[in-house]
């Protein structure tokens, strides 16, 4: 895994590229790749790159020309299948200098032109320089394991990097927010689509390449999630399963998850994996202990207090595959003296708690091997969370309640819910179901699972806000647009299909920036191509059965994964944010939430936020996930549209309180 960085400049602007601008956007995201670094300059191009080496560490220096020099590519990412395309390709003509998966990527590029991609198996990021053609090809992979943010200028040229920071490194853009995604970043902990929180900032959507040409760009999109033709039942045309048994179904699904998790094993140097104790990780675990000779690596991280601390878990699955079991233990003091360099390692508001908690077992992993396995993807492919059956729970509940009982009735229930004590469980969790909302999707799933929903933005954006945020004050437009560009029929199915578009990505870029501020690679078996083209086709009782979640990941673990674990319901990870908020760090809610400097941006209702953070305080209202989401968004504007400088050190042994490491 590594950096990437590069400048196109248009006929127009009249500009050459200079070297010292290229290095300094390559060397703010030095984390990325500390091994190695390089520049190519070809008059108006320039490209940069930081290497972490993990294949043919000897070779692969970037940024890397073809045979005669009229390509240079520059590659973020690891080519699971690069060696099966070497011996046709050396038939053809093509001289191999190292095995590295970069050259192959020249090579098909020379055969296929922008069809490459195609071919590739793996996560990646790249851009090739066309010397002769004079165009720039850009491409990401399938699901956007890894990031590429890009500015195109009024006079047509273009700036690229792996994170946002290094355009600002080469004066591409003034750091300024986008007001009109706001309302999507204060409903859904990030932005659904190609806009970002800066303004003229976009990101290069997944599944999709983008081709520059003297100032003119074009963007195509050349994959996608795709469920059974519309149909639903996995009888669908195209890449997926066919009518069969559910047996047959967990067979083939097995063998796919079994590949995945071997081509990811690809490396020259140590790797591991993060181990939760969850279903996902360790299913992971139980699958690569049968494919490698020595105890495999394994990493946790939790906090001090019990209802945040999934460790027994961890160690129970670590006990069982005998794997060499790492632990790390994370103190509020540690987590909150972290949180505004994370902030600067993300570019953009940290979405969740366990960002912080990723980093420290990054570091963690970091001081034992260079590669770790993780288990992001398997919710959203497989209807992991639980608000998809609450979802279609209340929907159908709802229809019939509606129908068979009148207002008075139903204005009854709603005001005996209201009346049971502020902040108690049941009146928070009856309140969002059907017996206090109307049974739309609008206010079932959008604004029941939002942080601010519309009726709360509404009431705390300011009106000079408002006014800027123009058209763009749906929070839900971004997520509305997906569920109505997918191909799946069903409601289930069209919920996974948002959620790998907006949430997920927004997973996947905490999991980059989080292992890459501790330089180690992150590998996604989940989330290989071939998996999810036929896990999206299956039919929908292979993976949501009942209130059974991730039916097909469950039958073929039986009997191999530990029942404690098998059967355990989904924890998540659990951050006690809401805890701090109200004991100790409640000076960061002063500082941060309630201060004069975020007073002043008047961007949000004073009296508003002042309501929630009283709320919270006094325990009438559970308002954690919100007040986390207005400390991020104040400490990210302080460093990024402030200017406001952060001491970020080079890697040094971490300071979390360390457990005693457990040898299986």
């Amino acid at each position: 895994m590594c950096g990437i960085n590069g400048v196109a400049f248009s006929s127009r602007s009249g500009r050459e590229v200079d070297v010292p601008t290229l290095e300094r956007m390559r060397d703010v995201i030095k984390h990325r790749g500390p091994d190695d670094s390089g520049v190519f300059v070809d008059g108006p191009v320039g490209l940069g790159h930081r290497r972490l080496s993990i294949v043919d560490v000897a070779a692969g220096h970037q940024p890397m020309p073809n045979e005669d020099g009229s390509l240079h590519i520059v590659f973020n990412g690891e080519i699971y299948n690069h060696a099966d395309f070497r011996p046709a390709l050396e038939a053809r003509g093509h001289r191999y200098r190292t095995h590295c998966d970069t050259e192959t990527i020249l090579h098909l590029y020379e055969e296929d032109g922008e069809r490459v991609v195609e071919s590739l198996r793996g996560m990646f990021a790249f851009a090739i320089w066309d010397r002769r053609q004079r165009e720039l090809f850009i491409a990401r992979d399938r699901l956007g394991v890894k990031p590429l943010y890009y500015v195109h200028t009024d006079d047509g040229s273009l700036y690229f990097a792996s994170e946002i920071k290094a355009l600002f490194a080469a004066g591409a853009v003034t750091p300024q927010l986008n007001y009109g995604v706001l309302p999507d970043y204060l409903a859904n902990h990030a932005t659904s689509g190609e806009e970002t929180l800066f303004e003229n900032v976009k990101r290069l959507l997944p599944g999709h390449t983008l081709l520059w040409r003297d100032g003119r760009v074009q963007i195509k999109k050349y994959w996608d999630v795709q469920f059974a033709g519309g149909d639903d039942q996995g009888n669908g045309a195209g890449p997926g399963p066919r009518a069969q048994s559910d047996k047959d179904y967990v067979e083939e699904w097995t063998e796919l998850f079994h590949t995945s998790v071997r081509l990811r094993l690809m490396a020259d140097v140590p790797l591991g994996m993060f181990l939760s104790g969850g279903i996902d990780s360790s299913a992971i675990a139980a699958v690569m202990s049968g494919m490698v000779k020595e105890p495999i690596k394994t990493f946790s991280v939790a906090f001090a207090e019990r209802e945040a601390n999934e460790l027994e878990y961890a160690r129970l699955v670590a006990d069982a595959y005998q794997t060499d079991h790492h632990e790390v233990v994370v103190s509020p003091q540690d987590f909150f003296a972290a949180l505004p360099k994370l902030v600067w390692h993300e570019d953009e508001p940290l979405a969740h708690p366990s960002s912080v908690a990723l980093y420290f077992v990054s570091r963690l992993a970091a001081e034992h091997v260079k590669v770790v396995l993780t288990g992001e993807g398997s919710d959203e492919l497989m209807a992991g969370y639980g608000r998809y059956r609450k979802t279609i729970f209340n929907l159908a509940l709802g229809a019939r309640y509606h129908s068979w009982t009148g207002d008075g009735l139903r204005s009854a229930v709603r005001r005996g819910i209201e009346a049971l004590p502020a902040g108690s469980k049941a009146r928070g969790k009856l309140s969002r179901t059907f017996l206090c909302l109307e049974p739309d999707i609008e206010s079932i799933y959008f604004d029941n699972f939002a942080v601010f929903p519309r009726h709360m933005q509404r009431a705390m954006l300011t009106s000079e806000v408002k006014e800027r945020a123009g058209d763009s004050l749906d929070p839900y437009a971004g997520v509305r647009r997906y569920i109505a560009g997918t191909d799946a029929r069903s409601l289930l199915n069209q919920l996974l299909y948002a959620d790998m578009k907006t949430y997920l990505h927004e997973l996947l870029m905490k999991q980059d920036q989080m292992s890459m501020a501790a330089s180690i690679e992150s590998r996604v078996p989940f989330l290989d191509h071939k998996l999810v083209e036929f896990t999206s086709r299956l039919p929908e009782r292979m993976k949501l059965r009942g209130w059974t979640t991730k039916y097909v990941l469950r039958q073929s673990m039986k009997g191999v994964l530990p029942e404690a674990i098998l059967n355990r319901p989904k924890m998540g990870f659990p951050v006690p944010v809401g805890a701090w908020f109200r004991g100790e760090f409640r000076s960061v809610i002063d500082e941060y939430v309630l201060g004069e400097r975020t007073a002043a941006r008047e961007l949000f209702d004073q009296g508003f936020v002042r309501r929630i953070v009283a709320e919270h305080q006094a325990g009438a209202g559970n308002h954690a996930e919100r007040l986390w989401s207005l400390v991020n968004f104040e400490m990210w504007q302080r460093q990024f549209i402030d200017g406001e400088s952060i001491d970020v050190p080079q890697f040094v042994p971490h300071p979390a309180v360390r457990a005693e490491p457990v040898v299986a």
